[in-house]
C-alpha cells in the first residue's frame, strides 16, 4: 500500500479526552476514528490489524475442531424472554419493528445457538458439536470508556460447545482454555487466567483472561505465594479470627448518633472487626434482604446477587426496613422473623462466613440509638443462609495456601463459561441417549473481544514514539521510506516495493515525498516491525538502510539480494 494513496492520516496530537495510551495511539496512528461514544469506524490500518487477529483466532479454533458459522445480530425478543434474560440483562439494546414486534441487538448469542441446537441435535450420535463466529455485537453501555476498551458496538469471537455430559464439557473446556492461552501469546499479551463469577451468563464455573493494567476497569486478586488468581467477584479468602472470649450475656447499650461502623467503633472504643455490619437491599423479585458481615469487610454486591439468584440489587428505604421491625443504622436479625432456607415468609438474611469466627460482637438492637454487645451466633439470632458475600481486600489471606493476596487492576480480554443446562433447559434442547432416554444438552460459551484485544496489544507494546506491533498482528511487515526528489531513486524504491510484495510480504510504502523527519515519525507512530529506508545517502553507503522498530541501531544491506536478506531477518526477528 502506498501512503500517497492511503485513506486515513496520522495526527500530531491525541484527543483531549483520551486517557489510555491505546486510545491516543489508535487515533494518532490512523487505525480508527470515533463516530459517537463507544462507536468507532475502523480505518484501513486498523482493519488490517483486525484481520490479523481474526486469522490467529481462526487458526486456534480450527486446531481444536471448532467450526465457523455466522449468527445474526438482530434477535427476536422471545428468544431472550425464553432464557429469562430479557429483563435481567441491563445492557440490552431493545427496539421494535414497524409492526411493534420487539427485537434485541444482541451482545451475545447463547439464545440463538441454543435454538439452533434444539433443531439440529436429536441423538447422542449428534454430539459433541462445537461452533464459533466472529460478529458485531451491541451493548447499551452506561458509560463507554477507554477508547476501544469499553464499547457500545464491538466485534466478538464467541464459540459454543454442545456435549452429552459434563465430562465432555470439561475436556473441551480444557482444550479451549489452552487455545485462549495460545491466542494471547501469539498476540504478544501476558495473560492471566482468573476464576470468575458467571454473572448474567449463568452456569457452574467460568474463567476470565485478563491483562494486568493500572488503568484497567477490572480488578482481581493474586496470591504472591501460590499464584492463585480470581476476579474480586469470585475470589475466596480466609476470614481472620475475631473471637472476643467465651460467650457473655447479651446486653443492650445506648449508642446515640452511631449509624455507621466508624461512629460506633469510635463511641465504644472497639475495632471494626468486633462489630457485625448490616446492609439492606431489595432485589428485582421484590425481596427485602439483610446482608451481614464483619464490620471491617464490605459487601460484594455481585457475589450477593449470585448467591440470591438476583439480577439487580437496590438499597432498601428506611420505610422498607422499618416494616420488618428493624431500624436503619441499628439493624440486626435479633428479634426479627427470619426466613428459613427454602421458605417464603420472613426476612431473608444472608450472612458472610466471617460471622462464624466472631464472638461477643456488637450489632444493632433494632431500636434507634441502641446496639447490643456480647452478641453470639447462633445463640442470639437465626439466619437464612451463610454464604461468601465479602469483597476481598489487599493483604487478605489466601484460602489455597495461606499466603498473601494482592488486588490488581486489569483489562478483561476473554471469558469462558461452563453453562451446563442453563440455556438448554428453558429452550428444550435435548438429545436421546444410548438408552433411549431424553437428556438436556450440556453447553459452554467462550468469548474474546477483538476491539479491546487490539487496544490491549497497543497497551502492551508501545514507547514514547508510537506503537511497537508484534509481527503476527502488525498491519504490515515492512515499512519502506523513500527519501528523495529524484525519479531515478524512486524507481529503485518502487522496484524494491514490488519485489517484496511479490515475495509475499505485506508492505507499506511511504512515497509521499515529505521531509525525512515527518516520514520517520509516522513510521514510528504506525509501528510496523521493520523499516527500510531508500535514500541517496543509503545508496552511497552501499544499499538500503534497515531498522527494527524496537531498536535504535541501523544497518546497511546491499541492494542486490535485499529481498532474500530481509526475508531472513523477518524469519529470525534479528537485525544482525
Amino acid at each position: 500500500m502506498r501512503l500517497s494513496q492511503h485513506f486515513g492520516r496520522t495526527l500530531r496530537d491525541a484527543p483531549s479526552d483520551a486517557q489510555m495510551t491505546s486510545h491516543k495511539l489508535i487515533v494518532r496512528a490512523g487505525l480508527a476514528r470515533p463516530l459517537a461514544a463507544g462507536i468507532w469506524s475502523l480505518l484501513p490500518l486498523g482493519w488490517r490489524v483486525f484481520r490479523k487477529l481474526e486469522a490467529i483466532i481462526r487458526e486456534e479454533m480450527d486446531a481444536i475442531g471448532v467450526e465457523e458459522m455466522l449468527m445474526p445480530v438482530l434477535h427476536p425478543a422471545e428468544l431472550w424472554q425464553t432464557s429469562g434474560r430479557w429483563e435481567s440483562v441491563d445492557v440490552l439494546m431493545k427496539l421494535q419493528n414497524r409492526e411493534g414486534r420487539p427485537f434485541v441487538l444482541a451482545p451475545t448469542c447463547e439464545e440463538v445457538v441454543t435454538d439452533l441446537c434444539r433443531q439440529e441435535v436429536e441423538s447422542y450420535k449428534d454430539l459433541p458439536r462445537y461452533v464459533y463466529h466472529i460478529q458485531t455485537k451491541e451493548r447499551d453501555e452506561l458509560r463507554a470508556r477507554g477508547g476501544m476498551i469499553r464499547l457500545r458496538e464491538f466485534t466478538m469471537k464467541d464459540a459454543y460447545s454442545m456435549n452429552a455430559n459434563t465430562a465432555g464439557l470439561d475436556v473441551f473446556y480444557e482444550a479451549i482454555y489452552q487455545a485462549y492461552l495460545n491466542i494471547f501469546e501469539r498476540c504478544g499479551i501476558d495473560i492471566i487466567p482468573v476464576e470468575a463469577d458467571t454473572g448474567t451468563m449463568g452456569g457452574s464455573a467460568s474463567h476470565e483472561f485478563v491483562m494486568a493494567h493500572d488503568e484497567g476497569e477490572d480488578r482481581f486478586v493474586r496470591c504472591a505465594d501460590c499464584g492463585y488468581a480470581a476476579n474480586v467477584e469470585a475470589a475466596a479468602f480466609i476470614r481472620r479470627d475475631a473471637r472476643n472470649g467465651d460467650p457473655a450475656p447479651l446486653e443492650k447499650v445506648a449508642t446515640p448518633d452511631c449509624k455507621t461502623i466508624a461512629e460506633l467503633c469510635n463511641f465504644l472504643s472497639i475495632p471494626p472487626e468486633q462489630t457485625l455490619k448490616a446492609v439492606f437491599y431489595t432485589t428485582n423479585d421484590g425481596d427485602l434482604v439483610l446482608a451481614m458481615l464483619r464490620g471491617d469487610l464490605d459487601v460484594n454486591e455481585v457475589k450477593l446477587m449470585s448467591k440470591l439468584g438476583a439480577s439487580t440489587l437496590e438499597p432498601a428505604t428506611e420505610e422498607q426496613i422499618a416494616a420488618v421491625g428493624a431500624a436503619a443504622g441499628y439493624a440486626s436479625p435479633i428479634g426479627i422473623d427470619v426466613r428459613k432456607e427454602g421458605g417464603a415468609d420472613g426476612l431473608l438474611v444472608i450472612v458472610d462466613p466471617s460471622l462464624e469466627s466472631m464472638s461477643n460482637f456488637v450489632t444493632g438492637a433494632n431500636e434507634a440509638g441502641y446496639h447490643v454487645v456480647n452478641a453470639n451466633y447462633p445463640r442470639d439470632f437465626e439466619v437464612t443462609r451463610i454464604a461468601d458475600i465479602a469483597e476481598p481486600y489487599d493483604g487478605a489471606t489466601c484460602e489455597a495456601c495461606g499466603g498473601t493476596l494482592h488486588i490488581e487492576s486489569a483489562t478483561e480480554l476473554g471469558h469462558c463459561f461452563k453453562l451446563g443446562t442453563r440455556y438448554s433447559k428453558p429452550f428444550g434442547a435435548t438429545y436421546v441417549d444410548e438408552n433411549g432416554q431424553e437428556q438436556y444438552v450440556i453447553m459452554g460459551s467462550y468469548g474474546i473481544g477483538l476491539d479491546r484485544l487490539m487496544a490491549a496489544v497497543i497497551e502492551a507494546h508501545h514507547d514514547d514514539y508510537g506503537i511497537l506491533w508484534p509481527r503476527e498482528v502488525a498491519p504490515y511487515d515492512i515499512h519502506i521510506v523513500a527519501i528523495t526528489k529524484d525519479d531515478t531513486l524512486y524507481e529503485v524504491a518502487d522496484q524494491l516495493y514490488a519485489d517484496l510484495r511479490a515475495a509475499g510480504f505485506d508492505v507499506v510504502y511511504d512515497d509521499r515525498g515529505l521531509s525525512p523527519g515527518v516520514m520517520f515519525n509516522d513510521a514510528d507512530l504506525i509501528g510496523v516491525p521493520l523499516r527500510v529506508t531508500v535514500s541517496t545517502r543509503s545508496l552511497e553507503q552501499g544499499g538500503i538502510e534497515i531498522k527494527w522498530r524496537h531498536e535504535k541501531e541501523r544497518q546497511i544491506l546491499p541492494l542486490e539480494g535485499a529481498v532474500e536478506q530481509i526475508a531472513s531477518l523477518l524469519e529470525t526477528g534479528q537485525a544482525g
